[in-house]
């Protein structure tokens, strides 16, 4: 029986049923921001639950969404029961940072949050920013209408709260011997990851370990199956949907090691939305990137294409997704996809992730970095 394709399942799928509002969510900035937010969540048909527990056995088993207010000097975590419990931090800030994205990206992490939403007072009106787990960042300032500012916020976050994370890993030990020190195509990753760092296009990782305790950094291990956070990745075709790429969470400029470093995508189970990974036996592999359902969506629709390479820099001129869809979920994957369908040459095509970064896709890995990777910049325009 042929299962139904990510577009079919995206179209059938219902809208989260509840949201539950967390923490310190009375008063102040954070209280009027909650109060505009919910009301138009409720007017949309999902039910709110407001409480003060933090813990996951305090909400409702049908919550999908949890907006989780915190304190920006001691941000506590919320412990979701499951990777599928969508949850956006927020916090006030008493002043402007120099580099909002740096101050709040740490209270991201340390919330253990997949959004954080730092609100400020500009001229005595509200800014607020959306941060995401993978530096997507989009600026919010409010211009005296309450409603155009809710309406605002409402229409970024459903659209991150609705969609659906692919990045359960499924590691089968029946890769050939053959490949188990790689081929011509892990070499092509190898070299793309050096020149990635010679263009200084691979930002230094998150210390996660440095910014959670010892008890939130085994949660995350243990829910997400991740123990870093590194940013850009590469894949290139082996034959058919079958693809390597580069695993989640590992310094970028030295990709070498099969099954820690280099893992080979074989396919994707739609039913249980998890990735299915060949290894060798007898090794702990690491996750592959988060990315690997976008790269599969792109191979499976585009057999010309051969190679694809994701940074968080800028090409000018890019055509861009309209939605800031978090990296590793179906709906990003079909959007790129589509995007890369639309180019001249979706063999060659460059495509702009809004507020992120750039998917690029080229008969090769080195054929991608011989002819973008001059006019890569290192600054991602933000709206």
């Amino acid at each position: 029986m042929t299962q139904p394709s990510i577009a079919e399942r995206i179209a059938s799928r219902p809208a989260p049923s509840s949201v539950a509002v967390v923490g310190d969510a009375t008063g102040g900035l954070i209280g009027w921001f909650l109060d505009g937010v919910t009301a138009r969540l409720g007017a949309r048909g999902h039910p709110i639950h407001r409480q003060d527990g933090r813990d996951a056995a305090d909400v409702p088993a049908e919550v999908r969404v949890v907006l989780n207010a915190v304190s920006a000097e001691s941000p506590r975590s919320f412990r979701r029961r499951s990777k599928d419990i969508f949850v956006v931090g927020l916090a006030e800030l008493a002043d402007s940072p120099s580099d909002m994205l740096q101050a709040g990206y740490t209270l991201l992490v340390r919330s253990l949050s997949n959004v954080f939403i730092p609100i400020v007072r500009n001229g005595g009106r509200p800014d607020a920013h959306f941060i995401t787990m993978e530096q997507g960042f989009h600026r919010m300032l409010h211009d005296g209408d309450d409603g155009a500012f809710f309406d605002q916020v409402v229409q970024r976050l459903v659209p991150l709260a609705e969609s659906r994370l692919v990045i359960d890993n499924e590691f089968v030990p029946d890769l050939p011997a053959e490949l188990w020190e790689g081929d011509e195509h892990t070499e092509a990753i190898h070299r793309a990851g050096q020149r990635l760092a010679e263009l200084n296009l691979l930002p230094a990782p998150w210390p996660i370990d440095e910014l959670l305790s010892e008890e939130d950094l085994r949660h995350v291990m243990r829910l997400f199956g991740i123990g870093g956070l590194s940013y850009g990745n590469a894949s290139s075709r082996h034959d058919g949907d079958r693809f390597w790429m580069s695993a989640s969470g590992v310094d970028k400029s030295r990709l070498q090691t099969v099954g820690t470093e280099i893992l080979m995508v074989t396919g994707y189970d739609a039913a249980r939305g998890v990735i299915r990974l060949s290894v060798p036996p007898g090794v702990k592999p690491r996750r592959v990137s988060v990315d690997a359902i976008e790269h599969l969506t792109i191979y499976r629709q585009h057999p010309e294409v051969g190679g694809i390479l994701h940074v968080h820099g800028w090409v000018p001129g890019a055509s861009s997704t309209e939605v800031v869809y978090p990296c590793g979920t179906e709906e990003l994957a079909l959007e790129v996809a589509e995007l890369v369908r639309q180019a001249p040459d979706p063999s060659r095509a460059v495509i702009g992730m809004k507020n992120h970064g750039i998917t690029i896709t080229g008969h090769s890995l080195d054929e991608i970095l011989e002819r973008v990777g001059p006019r890569i910049v290192r600054r991602v325009p933000m709206s």
